[in-house]
């Protein structure tokens, strides 16, 4: 049984891969801020639930010591940042401060953490990235300016952990309440659900792609 620890697990994309992991047989330890409804998730997976922020050093110290044995990372957890989306001219700077450190920061840290454990199976970092970090989209600059980021640790962090696979994922658009916080939940409804996604996640898992980044219509 290969064991994943996945961030942001309680809803949207995490949750969808969460169950196709666990039908895949994978032991999952799964982390999200909301402790009810992580529970509920974990309940029905038979999962571990480790509710907290990744955000919060303390709590990746405890997600580090909960996952002594480790074949997967999944970065999911993510913030919006400033809503209504702001143009650049505007974005308030505590706000965008806040997004890197929960959409760069935190999953670096959280990564350093567990290539421990990471190392000694040969495993694999997942980050879920976005088109917006390589599109110029109005509105988007904060949220795509923290996926660029996370997009470029990606790169430099598969040049320098060859024994791993590390890959970063722009999954498209999905209907998640995330997508409906910046777009409204009618354009939001008319995107793919989660569901359909990730079984494709599951496929570049199981077939441990090159290093690299990927999209939804490349995984198809």
């Amino acid at each position: 049984m290969k064991n994943a620890l996945i961030t942001g697990a309680s809803r949207g994309l995490g949750l969808a891969l969460a169950t196709e992991l666990a039908k895949d047989g994978w032991n999952l330890t799964l982390t999200a801020r909301g402790a009810d409804d992580l529970a509920a998730v974990a309940h029905r997976l038979g999962a571990v639930a480790i509710p907290g922020d990744v955000a919060d050093a303390a709590h990746r110290q405890r997600l580090a010591e909960a996952v002594h044995d480790l074949d997967l990372l999944v970065n999911n957890a993510s913030g919006l940042g400033a809503v209504p989306l702001p143009a650049l001219a505007d974005y308030p700077v505590p706000v965008l401060r806040e997004l890197l450190e929960t959409n760069v920061v935190a999953p670096l840290a959280l990564t350093q953490a567990v290539l421990p454990a990471l190392r000694r199976s040969r495993g694999a970092v997942l980050n879920i990235s976005s088109d917006a970090a390589v599109e110029a989209y109005e509105g988007w600059g904060g949220y795509g300016a923290s996926k660029a980021a996370l997009e470029q640790i990606s790169n430099v962090l598969a040049a320098e952990e060859r024994d791993l696979a590390v890959w970063w994922l722009d999954p498209g658009e999905m209907r998640t309440r995330m997508l409906a916080d910046a777009v409204g939940p009618q354009e939001a409804g008319e995107a793919p659900l989660p569901e359909e996604v990730a079984p494709l996640i599951v496929k570049l898992v199981n077939e441990r792609r090159a290093s690299g980044r990927h999209t939804r219509g490349s995984l198809a």
